[in-house]
């Protein structure tokens, strides 16, 4: 019988010395059970002692154990796991023999991996290897991350399902055989490789998951691939289990060890596997999840991923006759109910923080069916389909200060997201009181989004991307926020926000700004009139002269441009101008794909993706407090000739009046207090 557990030393002795002989010969050609015991004995030891061999089912297994006949061993192992009834939604059909080709996917065969959005091909290394630690055509670490989460191999699993084509499955066993021998021996200690890093290792667990039991009657793969995927697996679930992260980190490892944990209940860890995860998950998604539903790092991005795994954990738990706490249901059909609310009448997501700009129609038509919401599906499919919502159009989560104004739930509604709220816990940029703004089906004003997180394009535009310069906020003498609160003690007051059938308003402040002398402070308020215009009111209080300038990003797919001091967009068909109130005479300044002195004008929908778009700029010199009124009227075809006028204004805010054609509007728009808030119409 195998002595199995062994000090680390001796194992990575033991090991080194099975690299050799291995070296020695072509690790392509292991298949059989023979073989791979044979050159590799302490990993196939190493991985029968991680089973319960007293589980039901393995009575052969076990005798064979011990009676030392290791061979045999695992040819009842692979036996049993053909013929279990474990997984059983994992299982599939093997497809007819067929010579059809994806041409898409035959580049992966050719080991091109598209990694957000950047094609690099990996190369080969002198024992055969593919580099695992490859960055990519960019040198960033990010791609050599990506990589190592096997996405291409998921990629390449359903085509074979899909075509039947022999050669993908048997790129399949040669991808995995080269990587887990590659990958030996596992470290068991917490790196930020691109081998052995938290989210890569949660990922595959997943992916490997659904491989192995989806081929496991497949002909062309091999036993031997078959026995290193269960020999690592454990390894896997060891590292999600003791070196995990926090927030959407936590969520993706401990749903990934609670995965190995339920379709391989034959391992000995399995169960406290299962319940650790349980209890962690459960525990995180309190800590991470404000009770409005929303992720604590206020991306709508990272939002999506950790309300994807904290589902993917429930049905888990739900095949493991694992119950769940009742808030858990709950906080899952909350934070369904934040992207719901929150969506553009386009289907997009909102930009925040590090988020991009994807389309969350499937997401939300899953949710509204799941919890059944027909209210949800009337505003993703702009009232074709579902039940018109009892509440709205606009929404406000006090937790997460996020505002969303609506003039309706049509596809060419009017949009706005104020954000109003702490900085978040991760993947923060300095941002607040940054406004968005579409209507008509386009996007007007915008978040500039991430670009990337390091290599070259990160190198370049990172600094701009979580910048104050690249939001509609303001800077002063030059300079943007600084990093603000992460979480929020209390939800907002009352007092910050009011929605009204005929208006919208909310406001906030803040006053820390890099490296700037002296006290100022600057507090944005916003008042929406419904189905007609947006007033954004800036006030600054200092203590000193300050030169104020205020920015606006425009989405680059708009025709700009300037009439004096108003600047307007020129589309076939939807528009908005932004036109400045007041005494004081700003000119504006068009700023496009500027690189020197500094970043401005860059626009990034997606991660590693970016191209030059319109920042127009307002700049302005005070010599004390100041308050600066904008007009933001949008319009399906060309801007309405409309005036604007400030009627009064003291410390607690300002009256303005406004008329386009046959209407008058007086509006009182406080700085600080909503329920100053009013609006008087006249025809």
């Amino acid at each position: 019988m195998f002595k199995i557990i062994k000090p680390l030393s001796l194992f990575i002795f033991i090991f080194c010395i099975q690299k050799n002989v291995t070296a020695q010969q072509d690790w392509k050609a292991i298949n059989t059970v023979e073989e791979v015991c044979s050159i590799y004995p302490w990993t196939i030891a190493n991985m029968l002692d991680q089973f319960n061999l007293d589980y039901p089912g393995l009575e052969k297994v076990k005798q064979a154990h011990i009676s030392g006949n290791m061979v045999q061993a695992c040819h009842e192992l692979l036996d049993y796991y053909k013929n279990a009834s474990t997984a059983m939604d994992l299982r599939k059909t093997q497809p007819a023999k067929t010579n059809l080709s994806i041409a898409e996917i035959d580049t992966i065969l050719n080991n091109v991996f598209v990694v957000q959005n950047v094609r690099g091909k990996v190369p080969y290394l002198e024992d055969g290897h593919r580099d695992w630690y490859y960055k990519g055509p960019n040198n960033d670490k990010e791609w050599a991350w990506l990589s190592n989460r096997h996405s291409q191999l998921n990629r390449v699993f359903h085509t074979y399902l899909e075509t039947g084509n022999p050669k993908y499955a048997q790129y399949i066993d040669l991808f995995l055989k080269d990587f887990i021998i590659m990958g030996m021996p596992y470290p068991g200690v917490k790196t930020s490789t691109s081998v052995w890093r938290g989210l890569e290792v949660a990922a595959r667990a997943k992916i490997w998951s659904r491989i192995f039991y989806g081929l496991l009657e497949s002909e062309y793969i091999s036993p031997a691939t078959q026995l290193l995927m269960l020999s690592s697996l454990p390894d896997h679930a060891h590292y999600n289990r003791n070196f995990h992260s926090s927030n959407n980190w936590l969520t993706m490892e401990i749903s990934a060890l609670a995965t190995v944990a339920a379709y391989f209940p034959e391992y000995k860890n399995a169960e406290e596997w299962l319940d650790y995860a349980i209890e962690t998950m459960v525990e995180s998604m309190k800590d991470q999840v404000y009770p409005d539903g929303v992720q604590t790092e206020l991306s709508s991005h990272y939002h999506n991923v950790s309300l994807n795994n904290f589902e993917l954990f429930k049905e888990i738990c739900e095949r493991a006759n694992k119950k769940l706490p009742d808030f858990y249901n709950r906080t899952i059909e909350a934070m369904y109910g934040y992207i719901a609310h929150m969506v553009r009448p386009s289907g997009y997501r909102i930009m925040n923080n590090d988020g991009d700009r994807g389309s969350d129609h499937s997401l939300i038509m899953k949710g509204a069916q799941k919890f059944d919401h027909e209210d949800w599906e009337y505003i993703v499919t702009n009232g074709e389909t579902g039940r018109q919502p009892m509440d709205g159009p606009s929404y406000f989560y006090p937790w997460a200060g996020h505002f969303v104004s609506r003039s309706g739930f049509d596809r060419d509604a009017h949009w706005s997201f104020f954000d109003i709220g702490p900085w978040g816990s991760g993947h923060q940029h300095n941002d607040k009181v940054h406004l968005s703004v579409s209507a008509y089906g386009k996007d007007f004003l915008v978040d500039s989004g991430r670009f990337a997180y390091t290599g070259e394009v990160a190198e370049k535009f990172r600094p701009y991307a979580k910048s104050s310069a690249a939001h509609n906020i303001l800077l002063i003498d030059g300079k943007g926020q600084v990093n603000g609160p992460p979480l929020a003690e209390k939800p907002l007051g009352e007092e910050q926000y009011k929605i009204t059938t005929s208006f919208d308003y909310a406001s906030n402040s803040f006053d820390a700004f890099m490296d700037l002398e002296g006290a100022v402070k600057h507090t944005r308020a916003v008042l929406y009139v419904r189905g007609e215009f947006w007033v954004v009111v800036d006030r600054v209080e200092t203590d000193r002269p300050r030169t104020v300038e205020a920015l606006w990003h425009w989405h680059p797919d708009n025709m700009m441009e300037k009439e004096r001091s108003i600047v307007k967009t020129i589309n076939a068909r939807g528009n908005l101008a932004i036109i400045p109130v007041g005494r004081q005479k700003i000119n504006p300044k068009f700023i496009k794909g500027q690189e020197t002195p500094e970043i401005q004008g860059w626009y990034s929908p997606e991660y590693n993706i970016y191209e030059p778009n319109i920042t127009s700029s307002y700049t302005t010199n005070i010599t004390s407090d100041a308050t600066f009124v904008w007009l933001l009227m949008p319009s399906e075809k060309a801007i309405p000739k409309i005036k604007a006028k400030i009627e009064s204004e003291n410390s607690e805010g300002i009256t303005l009046s406004v008329s386009a054609k046959d209407k008058k509007w007086l509006l009182s728009i406080p700085f600080y207090k909503s329920a100053n808030a009013a609006m008087e119409k006249s025809h």
